[in-house]
């Protein structure tokens, strides 16, 4: 069975070590999913680095929005979204959801973001595999 290939956005400025947990978990030998890293290490001007995540959403087949407490107003996450949103458009087809990341804080709705789930391993599995 292929791997859904999944473009996690997340808020950068809060939300790294989530991130860095999800990339973990695709490692997992019973994963449905798998993650190239493509954040941004450096500082791009701002066409510059809309274009690079175009070409990354674009080879993508799902987009994870992590949700934390600030996700719904941070402006890279919102951009990622609206691309994506642009090529389902275009005629792709890249499913969108919302990953709950903190269970004991308050995670707003990420407008645009797709279905949330609480991040459960056994939920992350369910759903990349349907």
């Amino acid at each position: 069975m292929e791997k859904a290939k999944v473009f996690i956005s997340f808020d950068y400025d809060n939300d790294r070590s989530l991130k860095d947990l999800l990339v973990g978990q695709a490692k997992n030998e019973d994963s449905p999913f798998e993650i190239s890293d493509w954040s941004l290490k450096e500082s791009a001007p701002e066409s510059e680095w809309e274009e690079r995540a175009k070409e990354k959403i674009k080879r993508s087949d799902i987009l994870c929005v992590i949700a934390g407490e600030k996700t719904y107003k941070a402006s890279g996450v919102l951009k990622e979204i609206k691309i994506t949103d642009g090529f389902n458009g275009e005629g792709y087809e890249i499913k969108k959801f919302q990953l709950i990341g903190y269970s004991n804080e308050e995670c707003p709705h990420v407008e645009g973001a797709g279905r949330r789930i609480a991040w459960t391993w056994d939920n992350l599995k369910n759903y990349l595999k349907g």
